[in-house]
This record gives C-alpha cells, structure tokens and sequence, in this order.
C-alpha cells in the first residue's frame, strides 16, 4: 500500500513552496503581525490565481476538481511559510460546509466566488472562551433572521460570508442548525480582537436580525459540523506538520550557526536529543495525517478516528516544535525581533481551531468505543 503522494502532487507542493518562498518570506508574515492588515493581499491573491483557493470544488461550480490530497500539500507549504491568508478559513471550513450541505442554488451563487477568491468565507461556532456544544450556542436562527455574537471568528474582518452554528429549537444535537450569512448585509457587527496569532486576525461578529438562509436540514448542524471538522483536521494536520518542519530547520540551522565554549551547540547532546526528540514527534504526525488523507480522499470508514488521530499527533508536534525551536535559541528566542515567534503563535493558534487537544482526545476515545462495540 503507497502512502505517498503522487509525482503531479509532488510537483503542485514545489510549485507551491516556491511560490511562498518567493511572496511569503518572514518578512511578509511578520509585517501583517505588527500591522493592521487584515491578511496579505498579494499572497492571497497568488494562491487565487494558482488555482488554489477552488482546488477542491468541483469543476461545475468553477473549482479544479482536484480533491482532498491535493489540498493537503497545499496545507503543508501554508502551514511551513506561517502564511498570512484566510486559506483555512474559507477553503477547509466554509467551501467545504457548502459544498457538503449546500443546496443547489446555494452552490451556483457562492463555491464559484469562493473558487476565483472574490468571496472569502468563514465558519463561526464559539461564542466565548467556552467551547461550542448544543448547551451553550445561544445565538438564534428563526424566520430567516440570525441574532447573537460569535467569538473568535477566524478571519471574520476579511469574509464577505459566513457559516453560522445557530439554535433553531429543539433538543439536544437537534436544536442546532447551520445557517449562511453574507456579511456585508444589514444587521451585522464586526470587532476585531486580539489573539496570540496577530498575523491570522480573529473578530467579534454581532447579529441583530441579520437576514441569513438554512444551510442543510434543520437541526442537522452539529452533525454537519462534525463531518466538516473531520475533513479540516487532517488539513489542519498537514498544515502544522508542515509548521513543524519549519520550525525543526530554523532551530537545527541556529544550533549549527551559533558556538558555545568553542563548539557549535548542536554539537552538545542536549540539543541534539531537544532536535531528535522533535524529529520524532514530526514523523509520528506525519504517518497519522497520511492515513487521515487517505481516509479523506477516499471517503473511507475510518475517517473520523483517522481524522482524530491526525488532529492529536500534529497538534503535540507543532506545539514542541514550535517551543523547542525557542529554547534552542536561548534568549534570543524570547525577543520579539526574532522569528521563532511566529511558529509559537501559530501553532497555539492551530491547536485551537476546531477544538482543543482535549476535545479531539474524547472524541478519538469515544469513536474508537462505538466502533469496538459495532
């Protein structure tokens, strides 16, 4: 059985990588962290004229067509460069949720604009520091009109659309429904807030009887949400893989640089288990996020606990990465002219975007308990 990926993948990756190495150095990424940017638009704009941004949606509604694996290789190198674009945000979740749930109108008008990149869309689920379960989502859908705040929106100040977790009555899981707001229309409020990631910007999104229309059944929502977090998690996962490659070469580069009582540091066992040990956890992840592709592309079974597992081991190999690559550096690490911070921001970011570590733990449990009794 290949897990790898095939040569036309291989070849969009480099494409890809050399795009973000020519158009998304440190440079660029640090640049939108310090300003008021809501996302860098030329980055942006390439990947859109790449094609990137309709990679997976179906050619009938103006996409490639190209599918899930293909969006995993374009994950690594985004999640390798720290890239400051709403990729995530409007290809993994909102696209996906329409291409999913949508009906066929909803289709027509908006996956073609999410594909050219004229439209960026976003999911919004929290509504405060709580995670979103059907006990505590408050904000309300009923008579085409949506009121109640989400918070932290993922690129909520650059979408012009949003997938929203409403209430629409009823119990438990079924009280909840998704519904699709154009956020340029009336009824609509828009803050943004801080987060430890500047350069991916997070907002406040007030309601007030915004129109908004039922994307898929009612009362389906959480189990559509579940099926659209599936998918982003091994997306996800190969985005923080690749953050965790980069950030394994900035520390093994600065270990070879930087001398110690005459020696290079990497020479010292310490930083050479610190490196091995991150090495590990890297290649850990990337065997899990392989399978999770697999599993994605192919619709398989398995995906849920594939997906689970693909979340957990990326999001543990990023977070040491990221923090082992500051303590290499020693106290340059710590200042804030140096770039190891946009690793650390990034992968606590990530670790947060669709449900922490804990949440995707207790899903991983509970899934691998269903399929035991089955």
């Amino acid at each position: 059985m290949n897990f790898d990926f095939s040569d036309d993948q291989k070849m969009l990756q480099e494409q890809v990588r050399r795009f973000l190495a020519d158009k998304c150095p440190p440079s660029t990424v640090r640049r939108v962290l310090e300003g008021g940017e809501t996302h860098a638009d030329e980055v942006w704009r390439g990947l859109v004229e790449m094609g990137l941004t309709g990679a997976a949606i179906p050619e009938e509604y103006g996409g490639l067509g190209l599918g899930a694996l293909e969006l995993c290789v374009v994950a690594e190198e985004l999640g390798r460069a720290c890239a400051p674009v709403p990729f995530s945000s409007s290809v993994y979740l909102c696209a996906e949720a329409i291409r999913r749930a949508g009906s066929e109108a909803q289709k027509r008008k908006y996956l073609p604009l999410l594909a050219s990149g004229a439209l960026i869309g976003t999911l919004a689920v929290s509504e405060g520091p709580t995670a979103a379960s059907p006990r505590t989502v408050r904000a309300r859908f009923a008579g085409g009109a949506l009121s109640g705040t989400k918070l932290p929106v993922p690129d909520g100040e650059a979408a012009g659309l949003a997938v929203v977790l409403a209430n629409t009555g009823g119990e438990g899981e079924r009280a909840l429904s998704l519904a699709l707001v154009e956020l340029a229309g009336k009824g609509v409020a828009r803050e943004r807030v801080e987060t430890i990631d500047p350069a991916r910007k997070h907002a406040r999104i007030a309601f007030d009887g915004a129109p908004a229309e039922l994307l898929g059944a009612e009362g389906e929502g959480w189990k559509l949400l579940q099926e659209v977090y599936d998918g982003a998690a091994v997306l996800f996962a190969f985005e923080q893989i690749g953050g965790s490659e980069a950030a394994l070469a900035m520390a093994r580069d600065y270990a070879l640089q930087r001398y110690a009582f005459g020696r290079q540091i990497g020479s010292y066992q310490a930083i050479k288990h610190k490196l091995a040990d991150v090495y590990v956890k890297k290649e850990l992840a990337r065997s899990n996020a392989y399978y999770g592709a697999m599993m994605l592309a192919d619709g398989g079974a398995d995906l849920p606990i594939a997906a689970a597992a693909s979340r957990i081991a990326a999001t543990d190999a990023y977070d040491f990465a990221a923090a082992e690559c500051i303590q290499t550096h020693g106290g340059i690490g710590f200042t804030w002219e140096a770039d190891t911070q946009f690793h650390y921001r990034r992968s606590r970011v990530l670790a947060l975007a669709i449900g922490g570590p804990g949440a995707w733990k207790e899903k991983l449990v509970r899934r691998l308990e269903q399929q035991n009794a089955a």
